[in-house]
């Protein structure tokens, strides 16, 4: 279901990205949209518990805006992606050996950003700006790890862990380069919310009484085809 909540997401953005050119002055500003995807190395970082960046995929689409006589262009648009992370767990009370539980969360992320050129040629941006997400709770990857104890948090088992900050605040910072059509994006994505803010509310702290924190961090790789 949450999947599909997304692809309708994805599909009504579509839906309102066009090609068009204006006049404004003596020059020409250009409109267009641009397809990608590419993969994400997604953590969370906290001082709660020990966790592992996990590898995902991303697909994003945004509409772009070409200004030739300014140092930056516009554009906006959503990303969409599975990514994944990793707590130390415990297979029971008796056991000794740690074993990685193994998590996969899902976001929505709609952006608007600043593509600087540096060299006053779009074909190098350094590109900055917000987001705001909306992002799944975490979902075991193995149902089989639904008893594994995690190792930090004393006897709260890995079906616990759950619940997350649905919707967040982000910072994204990157660069672009490619020619014609093409090009690369490599981003970085921090979380200036607390994405770990349910867990202070949930059922399993209700004994342990701590004070959960922590900021999504994302790096995504992706190449795009522009229009």
């Amino acid at each position: 279901m949450k999947k599909l909540q997304f692809i309708v997401l994805v599909a009504l953005t579509l839906g309102f990205v066009t090609k068009n050119f204006s006049q404004h002055g003596n020059y020409t500003i250009q409109n267009g949209f641009a397809l990608g995807g590419g993969i994400t190395q997604f953590d969370i970082i906290t001082d709660n518990f020990k966790t592992t960046k996990g590898d995902g995929w991303i697909g994003h689409m945004s509409a772009t805006v070409d200004i030739p006589q300014k140092w930056y262009n516009i554009s906006y648009g959503m990303q969409l992606s599975e990514n994944t992370l990793s707590l130390n767990g415990l297979a029971s009370s008796t056991s000794s050996t740690f074993q990685p539980i193994d998590y996969k969360v899902f976001a929505v992320q709609v952006a608007f950003l600043w593509h600087a050129k540096p060299f006053r040629t779009p074909h190098f941006t350094i590109d900055f700006g917000p987001m705001v997400q909306y992002n799944s709770d975490l979902e075991l990857s193995n149902d089989n790890q639904e008893d594994f104890i995690i190792t930090d948090l004393d006897t709260v088992l890995a079906k616990d862990v759950k619940e997350l900050n649905n919707f967040n605040v982000n910072g994204a910072v990157g660069a672009t380069l490619g020619f014609g059509h093409f090009k690369v994006k490599a981003q970085y994505i921090y979380g200036f919310t607390n994405i770990l803010g349910a867990f202070n509310d949930s059922d399993f702290n209700q004994t342990l009484n701590r004070q959960f924190k922590g900021n999504q961090s994302m790096l995504a790789f992706s190449a795009m085809i522009t229009f």
